[in-house]
């Protein structure tokens, strides 16, 4: 099967390869803008992708199995495109891909960016809160636009996280004949134009003297979330997601997740980074939500239950973070029976009782039990003096391959619901999914 992507410039800048590739197909599958783009006098029978397109394609394979198919896409088929989903159906080597420049190579071919600076977050098919994730003082940006509103979306995202002195440039068909490009010195003056749907949005980051900064590394200000005091405080959550260790692809569980912070900063801490917030109060799930989806993360998975019931029907971890609960019977068995091998369990409490109960573990399944002082300088009359946060107890353990857990029936390295390896599961999940 070929793949053949085309840019605005359409027929004219193909390639030889890709101009025979195409004509000598019996069937071309795309998008109607890109069917649009071939010439009327082309002989092969085209076929527009359905909506949803993802269900329909291995249906539409096999309904022209045996004819000679070619597959038109935009840009580059393997950068955010169509390829990955024909790889994952014919497997890679039954595909030549034939890319055509993708709008982020024109975009920065026009604006003199080097592209290995320049940080790329699409939002086709995802929420605009994934870019406060890369909103950084001095960063460039290329927003890959869903259609004529995404500017405005971006404008108004910069201006509401503190980024509205951001520079904007609005590149618009890229390579075609009504190439151009609107640009507002900031976000702040972003005059709502009438764009062209086939955009890429521009920025030059610069954050607004006022606005709070948040780093790259877990720690963020506690300022940084909305709270009703169950928030994991800034010192012992960089504390935290140190020994929770996350690694690009990875799902963390975050039991008793309170405000989500833990949950949070491990997502932003890489894009393909996967998490799973459980909360059994409905107004702290919804806060949450809210704050994943304001600090950049607005794929994080909001299960609001209690644990371990809401548990069982989860896709395996790579790390567990207790937050609370940990005394509720069967959580801590529960967590570490459906952990893998290698996977991580950090369990933190400022209660004697739940103190107790990680000594025990502890001292029955090894790994580091430290105790996490902080304190604050405060007024003390006319000086300062430090006041003591009350000190937090964490269990930080690994889980060793091919352990059989005494303590629990499952197996480590499998799924104990459902036996499968869990590397075999996505962590991919709806944005913003709330269940």
């Amino acid at each position: 099967m070929d793949v053949v992507g085309i840019g605005a410039d359409g027929w004219g800048g193909l390639s030889g390869a890709a101009r025979a590739a195409l004509g000598g197909a019996d069937v071309v599958i795309g998008g109607r803008r890109q069917l649009a783009l071939l010439p009327p006098e082309f002989a092969g029978e085209r076929v527009a992708w359905p909506s949803p397109l993802r269900p329909a394609v291995p249906g539409l394979i096999e309904a022209h199995a045996g004819r000679r198919i070619a597959v038109l896409a935009s840009g580059d088929p393997s950068f955010y495109g169509i390829a990955r989903v024909l790889a994952e159906e014919v497997g890679p080597e039954g595909l030549r891909v034939l890319p055509h420049p993708s709008s982020v190579s024109y975009a920065c071919a026009r604006l003199g960016w080097p592209l290995e600076d320049v940080e790329v977050v699409t939002l086709v098919g995802r929420p605009a809160g994934r870019l406060a994730a890369g909103l950084h003082d001095g960063r460039r940006l290329l927003v890959l636009s869903a259609g004529a509103g995404t500017p405005g979306e971006v404008a108004a995202l910069l201006r509401d996280r503190g980024f509205g002195p951001s520079r904007m440039r609005v590149l618009q068909q890229l390579g075609g004949e009504g190439e151009r490009v609107t640009e507002a010195s900031t976000a702040e003056e972003w005059p709502e134009a009438v764009v062209d749907a086939l955009n890429v949005v521009a920025v030059e980051c610069r954050r607004a003297p006022d606005a709070l900064r948040l780093g790259a590394v877990p720690g963020l200000p506690d300022a940084a979330y909305e709270h009703d005091g169950q928030l994991t405080k800034r010192h012992v959550r960089a504390a935290t997601l140190g020994a929770l260790a996350p690694a690009p692809g990875e799902l963390l569980w975050d039991v008793g997740a309170g405000s989500g912070s833990v949950a949070v900063e491990w997502m932003r801490t890489h894009p393909s980074c996967g998490a799973v917030a459980v909360e059994r109060d409905h107004v702290r799930a919804e806060r949450i939500a809210r704050n994943a989806e304001r600090l950049g993360v607005p794929g994080l998975r909001v299960v609001t239950g209690a644990a371990p019931e809401s548990l069982h029907q989860l896709p395996p971890p790579d790390a567990v973070f207790i937050g609370g609960g940990l005394t509720t019977p069967g959580l801590l068995e529960t967590c570490w029976d459906r952990l893998p091998g290698g996977g991580r369990l950090v369990a933190n409490t400022v209660t004697l009782e739940s103190e107790a109960l990680l000594a025990e573990w502890y001292k029955r399944l090894g790994g580091e039990l430290v105790r996490l002082a902080v304190a604050h300088a405060a007024p003390v009359g006319g000086f300062t003096g430090w006041r003591q946060a009350m000190p937090v107890t964490q269990w930080a353990v690994e889980k060793p391959y091919g352990e059989h857990d005494g303590a629990t029936s499952g197996a480590s390295g499998r799924d104990s619901v459902t036996g499968a390896d869990p590397r075999a599961h996505s962590h991919r999940t709806a944005p913003g999914a709330t269940t």
